[in-house]
């Protein structure tokens, strides 16, 4: 069973940086897939970025490519999702998800994850 907490939501202007954290409980996080996904007000839940357990792969969707970067550290069971040149359509709360399964990674954006941490909201204003 992995447990997992996101941290560092928060109101920021457009074309501001947030770091999200997502830490875990239990070692076994170190093999495990991560993701971030996040959901606006009346729209369903999207993907937003994945790693693999190394963190030597990533994958966004697309509208965050090249602005936001997602990275983990093993040995903080700890996954991060750094964002930058926020937009108010970013505007959403925020989700990390954890899965053991590799066929989670190759999925992408269809992957299904069995753990979800409970959501940070991140506001941008105009």
């Amino acid at each position: 069973q992995v447990q997992l907490v996101e941290s560092g939501g928060g109101l920021v202007q457009a074309g501001g940086s947030l770091r999200l954290s997502c830490a875990a409980s239990g070692r076994t996080f170190s093999s495990y897939v991560m993701g971030w996904f996040r959901q606006a007000p009346g729209k369903e839940r999207e993907f937003v970025a994945a790693i693999d357990w190394s963190g030597g792969r990533t994958s966004y969707t697309n509208s965050v490519k090249g602005r936001f970067t997602i990275s983990r550290d093993n040995a903080k069971i700890t996954g991060y999702l750094q964002m930058n040149s926020l937009k108010p359509e970013d505007t959403a709360v925020y989700y990390c998800a954890a899965d053991p399964r590799d066929m989670t990674w190759h999925a992408g954006p269809r992957g299904v994850y069995a753990y979800w941490g409970q959501g940070t909201q991140v506001t941008v204003s105009s």
